[in-house]
């Protein structure tokens, strides 16, 4: 018997954090959904997956495990039962782009044999299958609040993308579900974009960029078109341009989601006040912000909200872009005040966050000619986020040189200098 491990699984598994009990679990819960009988799996039935033992799983746990996924079995490496498997193992150092264009292949081989006549009636595609998209497209938002701006999130957002856009030729389906699906595929760009802007790749942020936009058009989804648009705004006013910031942030606020959402609104406000502050702009900095704060306090917390915007922001996201806003001006008492307001109300999920408000605290502080307790905050950035983060280090790396001119020879910049070393060091 042929007992190739099913490399397929072992690589999806790793990606999306299942061990093989955790995948017995969640397979077992599907498993009850499509039959009214939970399964009977255990990890030592996906040990027996991934070592090749079983090349078929039974039809229920098959359907259940292609729920789970979102992927045809035969992509998560399964061999149909009178087929022989003659796909080599994959290196261990796989190419991301070809790992993504083989899965993309996988999905649209699958997608193409389902559509073709004469074989098996045509899959019908439901808002289950959007369901299972959102499901991912949270996870993807939880993964860029704990690392933010790396590679990985942006090819996993985007692989994603395309697997929205391949259901759309995976069977037939109500438009309904057609406009969720261009909708989620959008979502998954956005977040492509944004992991790209926060590692400060700005040319390929401005690719998914044109992509997510023409998603977002043929769903009619005005929420992830203002997501989108605020995004670009945010990614021109980290290049040095707000005249285009403006212009971008402008289309997301003046969509009609801002008139009726107050929520929507207040967000537009407020990074329409960073852009202001980025511009040197007193006056309309404190309006924009002002006018964020009424909108905040006018939204009902229990309106409806997308995923992304429930998970990010709040009072702490409005108090955040206030402090990058005043710390542009030169107001770094302002700025202090409203890092503090920012890190007493973060969320525990917000570890980017975290790291990149404390890292502007100390710039705040050290304006002030306060280095021991700037160079005390900038000590307590995470590893992870100084040696990882494209714009942690960037303004790490400005503190640094800002301390050296300000407190040459001094005993605080020995400090300094020696913690920033063994942050390389660990990283």
């Amino acid at each position: 018997m042929d007992t190739t491990r099913n490399t397929a699984l072992e690589a999806w598994m790793a990606e999306h954090g299942y061990s093989s009990n955790s995948l017995a679990d969640t397979v077992n819960r599907a498993v009850e959904q499509l039959t009214g009988r939970p399964g009977g799996l255990d990890g030592s039935s996906v040990r027996g997956w991934k070592a090749g033992r079983v090349r078929w799983p039974k039809s229920a746990t098959r359907k259940a495990l292609e729920d789970v996924s979102g992927l045809p079995a035969v992509t998560l490496g399964f061999v149909p039962r009178g087929r022989t498997s003659s796909t080599p193992a994959p290196p261990q150092q796989e190419d991301p782009d070809m790992k993504r264009r083989t899965l993309v292949g996988g999905i649209a081989a699958a997608a193409a044999a389902a559509a073709a006549p004469g074989t098996a009636s045509p899959r019908r595609i439901g808002m289950s299958d959007v369901d299972r998209l959102q499901k991912r497209f949270a996870e993807i938002i939880a993964s860029d609040h704990r690392h933010g701006g790396q590679l990985g999130i942006e090819e996993q957002a985007a692989a994603l993308a395309d697997e929205a856009l391949n259901l759309q030729n995976a069977g037939s389906a109500t438009q309904r579900v057609r406009n969720s699906l261009y909708a989620s595929a959008a979502a998954f760009r956005s977040s492509a974009m944004w992991a790209a802007i926060d590692g400060r790749r700005y040319d390929v942020a401005k690719a998914h960029m044109r992509e997510a936009q023409a998603l977002a058009e043929m769903s009619g989804d005005q929420a992830i078109k203002f997501r989108i648009w605020s995004h670009a705004g945010a990614m021109y006013r980290h290049m040095g341009r707000p005249a285009d910031a403006f212009a971008a942030n402008d289309v997301a606020r003046n969509l009609h989601l801002t008139r009726r959402d107050p929520l929507f609104a207040s967000l537009g406000l407020a990074r329409q006040g960073a852009i202001h502050g980025a511009a040197q702009d007193r006056t309309g900095t404190r309006r924009a912000f002002e006018q964020a704060q009424d909108a905040m306090l006018r939204a009902d917390p229990a309106d409806y909200q997308p995923v992304w915007m429930r998970a990010f922001y709040d009072q702490a996201e409005l108090d955040s872009l206030a402090l990058s806003a005043h710390l542009a001006l030169g107001d770094y008492p302002a700025a202090e005040y409203h890092a503090h307001r920012c890190l007493s109300a973060l969320r525990p999920h917000m570890v980017r966050s975290l790291a990149i408000t404390t890292t502007r605290l100390a710039h705040a502080q050290l304006a002030q000619g306060a280095a021991d307790a700037a160079t005390a905050t900038a000590m307590k950035v995470p590893v992870d986020a100084a040696t990882r983060h494209a714009r942690v280090t960037r303004m790490l790396q400005e503190f640094g040189a800002a301390l050296r001119a300000t407190a040459r020879n001094s005993t605080t910049v020995q400090t300094w200098t020696e913690h920033a070393a063994s942050w390389r060091m660990a990283g």
